[in-house]
């Protein structure tokens, strides 16, 4: 039986992942660890029968805190083999306080899981989720990237899409650990039921949004029960690897914004790179201004067949609108019969 660790179980995605890993059989306890207070939705699984189900809140981008985590009572106690870490996705409780030696939150969470996970006395398997968007964009719509792609290191792409590429190269890193098995999904952007969409860096939680005047890149989706049952099948998987997972449908950057409920304002490129630029030179924060990377101008698709091969994981969800009691049209997504 395994016993998994999930992190940032409190955002949207982290509460899909803990609900369907507690209707899992072959699950027998889940530690649940976010930033803020324990969901009301996981009343239910700290009350009812199956896995035994436990709530901390830590800040894993601060060094103190997660070695506490990690050295504490309970996560000895819960005897834990599995850590499943989750990137940040929702809206932060507060903003984020710059970090030591400069290294973004996602970036410091990143290296002080995998740091504790080799560490950790029981813990054999580290399951994380990662961007698809860490891939370098040729021009044009018509990029399909496999695992071996070429990942975008030019110094000068954007804070966040940086920050997800050197996540994914920690964890890259130790892919052929002889003790710790090591799996990594790369995934384009998650949509969820109401018009929710999350790490897309084109389509921000709190960030103005705007698109590039004249393009519109082609944009890969995942629902976030699919995103759900991926990470559910690598927690079982026998091997390490990276895995590319993505639903069966693309849609146009102006589309997903649309569907999502906060239209993408159309600006000429020089004023996204100007804006981008004078936002450094001020010191504002990457959440005051739009994106202004290459995922505004190119879009692109994934292979998974090697999800499918070796995970046997295939996406279930359709995604596309429903028209609700009002008239109003909203993103969906339903599972396939």
């Amino acid at each position: 039986m395994t016993r998994v660790l999930v992190t940032h179980a409190d955002e949207p995605i982290g509460r899909r992942v803990v609900k369907r890993l507690f209707h899992d059989p072959g699950v027998d306890a889940i530690f649940a660890v976010g930033d803020g207070p324990t969901p009301r939705s996981f009343d239910r699984y700290l009350a009812g029968e199956g896995p035994a189900v436990s709530y901390a809140r830590v800040d894993l981008a601060k060094h103190r805190a997660a070695s506490d985590l990690f050295h504490s009572t309970a996560f000895r106690s819960a005897e834990i083999d599995t850590i499943v870490h989750l990137p940040r996705h929702g809206t932060a409780p507060e903003a984020p306080a710059p970090l030591v030696a400069g290294l973004s939150e996602r970036t410091a969470e990143t290296r002080l899981v995998v740091q504790h996970a080799l560490e950790a006395n029981g813990v054999n398997q580290l399951v994380v989720l990662g961007s698809a968007f860490v891939y370098k964009l040729q021009p044009g719509n018509a990029n399909r990237f496999t695992e071996e792609s070429e990942l975008d290191l030019d110094p000068s792409v954007p804070a966040d899409v940086r920050s997800w590429i050197d996540a994914d190269m920690i964890v890259h890193a130790e892919l052929h650990n002889e003790r710790l098995r090591v799996v990594l999904l790369r995934a384009p952007t998650v949509v969820a039921a109401g018009g929710y969409a999350y790490m897309n860096p084109a389509l921000p939680v709190r960030a103005p949004r705007a698109r590039a005047l004249g393009f519109d890149p082609i944009c890969a989706v995942i629902s976030d029960k699919d995103v759900a049952r991926a990470l559910q099948a690598a927690v079982h998987a026998r091997h390490s690897g990276i895995y590319n997972v993505a639903g069966r449908e693309a849609l146009p950057l102006s589309v997903l914004a649309r569907w999502t409920g906060r239209r993408a304002l159309p600006l000429p490129h020089p004023v996204l790179d100007w804006a981008a630029a004078s936002a450094r030179l001020l010191g504002v924060g990457a959440e005051s201004v739009p994106f202004g990377g290459a995922a505004l101008r190119y879009g692109f698709t994934l292979d998974t067949r090697r999800a499918e091969r070796e995970l046997d994981f295939r996406a279930a969800d359709r995604i596309g609108l429903a028209r609700e009691g009002d008239g109003s049209l909203r993103l969906e997504t339903a599972t396939s019969v």
